[in-house]
């Protein structure tokens, strides 16, 4: 039978085997004292119990201990892991999103506008896609200085977020342009008043630092499956909308094939 200086020594926990052996030697002691109760034979084992339960506690104490330690090493573990999901979600969410204004970026809009195009319910999909540029935006940065730049930018994303519809979707592709995804079917007339929206939304005054300013957007929409039914195909043709709105000054122009310039594929939009 293992002695208490044995139990000690096992610095982290009594095996298995040990404790039972010496839970089986304490019952054999006290069968024994029922079989025989002579009195010398009673406090023989009575003080051999006395020992056994004594290595019983330092087990025990042990024991506790070993279990504390688990404790503490399963806490420490989960913390590790919460964090390194954390830290996970955080890398994936800085992936897809623009740092400055929050919104989608360019790579997840793709893969949204992919996505709307390939689980559409209906062949071809009925959506549309809106390219935003906003007009002399850099005067205002030479101006002002690229921290009211910044935060123009921030106020542009605001108010595109509270004009466009729910389930729709706004990002910034860079720079001062921004896009807009918009799935549920909508009519000419319908689209021209949310650009309409749109544009007197972004182009209303705003405060920065004190100073006022005024900012105008240049709207391109581009219709599937009318001007294309890929995603690379409907962004450069919204852009080159854009760009017409922007020559003429006209706000927001729909796609036309006679009268716009598609970027190459070698160039412009990626």
């Amino acid at each position: 039978m293992t002695g208490a200086t044995g139990a000690r020594r096992n610095s982290d926990r009594m095996p298995h085997e040990e404790w039972d052996l010496l839970c089986d030697a304490v019952a054999e002691r006290l069968r024994r004292s029922v079989e025989k109760p002579a009195a010398t034979s009673v406090r023989a084992a009575v003080n051999g119990c006395a020992q056994d339960l004594k290595v019983l506690q330092a087990a025990l104490t042990l024991e506790r201990g070993y279990l504390r330690r688990i404790e503490t090493e399963l806490n420490e573990t989960r913390a590790e892991l919460a964090a390194s999901h954390a830290n996970e979600r955080d890398a994936q969410y800085m992936a897809q999103h623009d740092s400055l204004t929050a919104l989608p970026n360019r790579s997840q809009f793709r893969r949204r506008l992919d996505d709307a195009l390939s689980t559409a319910t209906t062949r071809p999909p009925t959506l549309a896609v809106l390219f935003l540029d906003l007009d002399d935006f850099k005067p205002i940065n030479d101006i002002h200085g690229h921290d009211t730049g910044d935060e123009l930018l921030r106020i542009v994303a605001q108010r595109l977020r509270r004009t466009i519809r729910g389930g729709d979707i706004v990002c910034r592709l860079g720079g001062d342009e921004f896009a807009c995804l918009l799935s549920k079917p909508m009519g000419h007339a319908q689209l021209g008043r949310l650009a309409r929206q749109l544009f007197e939304a972004i182009s209303a005054p705003l405060q920065v630092g004190g100073i006022e300013i005024r900012v105008w957007p240049s709207i391109g929409i581009a219709l599937c499956p009318t001007d294309g039914d890929t995603a690379i195909t409907l962004l450069r043709r919204a852009d080159a909308a854009m760009y017409r709105a922007k020559r003429g000054q006209l706000g927001y122009a729909f796609f036309d094939g006679q009268s716009d310039v598609v970027p190459s594929e070698a160039g412009g939009l990626h």
